[in-house]
Formats: C-alpha cells, sequence, structure tokens
C-alpha cells in the first residue's frame, strides 16, 4: 500500500451505508521487526518461509518498527493481512515473535503509569473534565482546521473502523451481570441491529464527508506509533486471558470519557464544514456514551468488583493504562500542529505543511 497514492473513495449507497469492510494493501516495514515479520507471512502458507532474520534487541517498544510489528501480529487475529494466509494466526513461530514484542510493551506500560491508585481514585479522576484542557479535541475545536481534522480521522480510523471488536475478545472471559451489561454496550456499538448504525460505518461515512478513503487499513503507512500503540494496548489486553479485568478497565475508560470529547469534536468537525455525515459518528456518541457511562461503572464494574473484589486492581491498571496511551497519542498530535506540521509520517495529499515549515515525519 502506498499511503501516499491518489486517494479513492468509496460511494454510499441508496442507504447511506459505505462499503467499510474492504481492507487495503500491505504497509511497508518500519526496521528490521516489521520487516521479518512482513517477510515471514508473505513467503507462502505457513512452513513456506522462516523468519528472515532474528529479532534483535527490542530497545523501544515505543517505536515505529515495534509497533507496527506487533499490530501486524496482532491484525492476524481480526480481519487478517491481504494476501496472507488465515493459518498463520496460530503459527508458533510467530507467536514467539508476538510474545517476545509484547512482553517489552507490556513492561514498558506499566512503567508508565504505576504507582497506580486505587480503583475508586482513578475513575474519579477520569470523571473530572479540565476546564481548559489541551488535547486534540479541544484544539480542534478552537483553532483547528479542516486539514488537521482530516488527520485526525486517520489516526482514529485504526479502531473506529473496527469499533469495539477487540473489546469483544472480554465478553465470553467475564461473566454474571457484568457480562450480559457489557454484551448491551456493544450491541449499542454495532448499531443496535441496525447495520447502518453501527459506529464503525458511522465513522466510514464521516471520512467520506472530508474526503477521505475509508477502506479498511487504507492510512496504515501513515499512521505514527503513537497511534498504533493505543490499538495495540486494546489486543494485548483482549487476547490475554490473564489481563481481561485490564481490558474492562480500558473499555471503561473510552466509555466514560467519550461524551464531553465527543461534543468538542462534533462542534469542531462541524465549524469545519462537516456537514450531516461529518458529524453524525461524533453526535451519536455524546448521547449513546453518556449512557454508557453510568453502565459501565455501575452494571460492569461493580457487579465485577462485588462479585470478585480481586479485580479491582487490574482494572484500575488498564483504565490507567488507556488513559496514558491515549495522553501520549494526544500529546503527539497537538505537539504537531502547534508546530504547523503532520501528525501523520507524512502529509495527506494537499495538506502540506505550512509555508516554510518542513513536514515532520516520525
Amino acid at each position: 500500500m502506498d499511503g501516499r497514492a491518489p486517494e479513492r473513495h468509496r460511494e454510499a449507497d441508496g442507504e447511506g451505508r459505505v462499503d467499510d469492510g474492504a481492507t487495503s494493501g500491505l504497509p511497508g516495514p518500519r526496521g528490521p521487526l516489521s520487516a521479518a515479520v512482513l517477510g515471514l507471512v508473505t513467503a507462502g502458507p505457513p512452513g513456506a518461509g522462516r523468519l528472515l532474520a532474528p529479532p534483535g534487541p527490542l530497545s523501544d517498544p515505543w517505536g515505529e518498527d515495534h509497533q507496527l510489528a506487533l499490530y501486524l501480529c496482532y491484525e492476524l487475529h481480526g480481519r487478517g493481512l491481504p494476501g496472507v494466509h488465515p493459518g498463520w494466526e496460530w503459527e508458533p513461530e510467530l507467536l514467539a515473535l508476538r510474545r517476545e514484542l509484547e512482553r517489552p510493551f507490556l513492561a514498558a506500560v506499566r512503567a508508565e503509569v504505576e504507582p497506580v491508585p486505587p480503583l475508586p481514585e482513578v475513575l474519579d479522576q477520569l470523571l473530572t473534565e479540565p476546564v481548559e484542557g489541551t488535547g486534540p479535541s479541544y484544539f480542534l475545536l478552537g483553532q483547528g482546521e479542516r486539514r488537521y481534522a482530516r488527520e485526525y480521522l486517520v489516526h482514529r480510523s485504526v479502531y473506529h473502523l473496527k469499533e469495539a471488536d477487540p473489546q469483544l475478545w472480554a465478553l465470553p472471559r467475564v461473566h454474571g451481570p457484568a457480562q450480559a451489561v457489557l454484551m448491551s454496550i456493544a450491541y449499542d456499538e454495532y448499531g443496535a441491529g441496525r447495520p447502518e448504525r453501527a459506529h464503525a460505518s458511522l465513522f466510514a461515512r464521516m471520512m467520506v464527508a472530508f474526503g477521505l478513503d475509508p477502506r479498511y487499513g487504507h492510512y496504515l503507512d501513515l499512521v505514527p506509533a503513537p497511534t498504533l500503540a493505543t490499538v495495540n494496548l486494546m489486543m494485548l489486553f483482549g487476547l490475554h486471558r490473564a489481563l481481561r479485568y485490564a481490558a474492562v478497565g480500558q473499555f471503561a475508560a473510552i466509555e466514560i470519557t467519550s461524551s464531553p470529547g465527543s461534543a468538542r469534536l462534533a462542534n469542531a468537525l462541524e465549524r469545519l464544514g462537516g456537514g450531516p455525515d461529518g458529524v453524525l459518528f461524533y453526535r451519536e456518541h455524546v448521547e449513546a456514551d453518556a449512557v454508557h457511562e453510568q453502565l459501565v461503572r455501575r452494571g460492569v464494574i461493580g457487579e465485577l468488583v462485588d462479585a470478585e473484589p480481586g479485580a479491582a486492581p487490574d482494572i484500575a491498571f488498564g483504565i490507567a493504562a488507556a488513559d496514558a496511551l491515549d495522553r501520549r497519542f494526544g500529546e503527539h498530535l497537538v505537539d504537531c500542529w502547534q508546530r504547523g506540521r503532520t501528525s501523520l509520517r507524512s502529509a495527506l495529499p494537499g495538506d502540506g505543511g505550512l509555508p516554510g515549515t518542513p513536514l515532520r515525519t516520525i
């Protein structure tokens, strides 16, 4: 996939739906780790090839190479990789490499957030909205330009075009009332039985409204490590039963903080000419996530902790980890935008940096 190729758009059908399930090509490698993964899975079916080279020292778990390699491994458990044999999902050699990538990433996340406060304190912090925030939604609302809004949607497309998929791994791993409530929240994420209202479809429509290509994975080459890390965290927690309560915490962090941020983004995108399709996704989240916030706090976390008090520290860790990685992501975007530079690995076509300002390549 060439992220700098001319953009191709999916047309909405007569009911306003777009084809958001199509997958673009493979990204280019960003170093020896991602090159090793790509070289292995593109050699043919399992058994057709070997790792191109030993993974070597894993010195930067936050880096571009590490995060892309981990993302590629995880994608085999989701929608798969274009042209890659599905048998690679459970190939022992690749699973061993994935484990070597996961260990330093999880250790780096723990180092970022520990010591984690008790769960009630972590929840109280989530519910506190700053009067004058500094994140991307505040920036886009107050001083953002349309090109920055387009970049923001490209970043978020890595998750929102498969919204709630990573969290579904937690469903068979929690039981009782908490499972039922978690399922009811997930049901809403997928449109409550109406495919055209699924959040991934609404996000795809919003991308089209802003002149972006809504195909799944189309912009992966442009998306930097801080963005990939937020999605890798979801998959790390979701795929490991030992981290199931951290997965619940991560999901809770999204639902509890979503409504006010979505209101700012809807207003910002409306100001920047988004039109009805360009704001519907975030307008939907203002109302839906205000309800979900109550459900996840009382019906999921409350029920889990009542049944299993030992789950509280892991839930708190999941919340703290999600908040820390989202903060890293937000700081990256705002820092680039304040400098007049693209927050992507290279600029979108037609969205170059300010005159005389070099583009920032991560």
